[in-house]
């Protein structure tokens, strides 16, 4: 249960960090530093600290980092690609791949 309840942390700390990491886009696109899309992304991001604290109290850093890096590239490659019209080649893929395998590598009940 513990791990569960870390990983889902983890996945809260991903998921408001990648929201902050879109605005901040937006807002930098825009070439506006001082905006309210940079002070929401500024927000957001100190939720993620607030998400990380509670993963830390879960899991091990090692495990809740990989899993919160796995999740951040899987989400960020798919955000890239969909609203921001990036590429997706070979080698994005591979990533991801990778991503997933040492994931599967640093489980504890693997």
């Amino acid at each position: 249960m513990p791990l569960l309840l870390g990983l889902m942390f983890a996945l809260a700390t991903a998921l408001i960090d990648l929201a902050g990491d879109v605005v901040i886009k937006s807002a930098a696109d825009k070439a506006r530093f001082v905006s309210f899309a940079t002070m929401v992304g500024i927000i957001l991001y100190g939720l993620t600290a607030v998400c990380w604290y509670f993963t830390m109290r879960h899991v091990g850093l090692g495990q809740g980092t990989v899993f919160y890096s796995m999740l951040s590239l899987i989400a960020a490659v798919l955000i890239g690609v969909l609203w921001f019209g990036d590429g997706l080649g070979i080698r994005q893929v591979a990533g991801v791949g990778c991503a997933v395998a040492a994931m599967a590598l640093m489980s504890e009940t693997a």
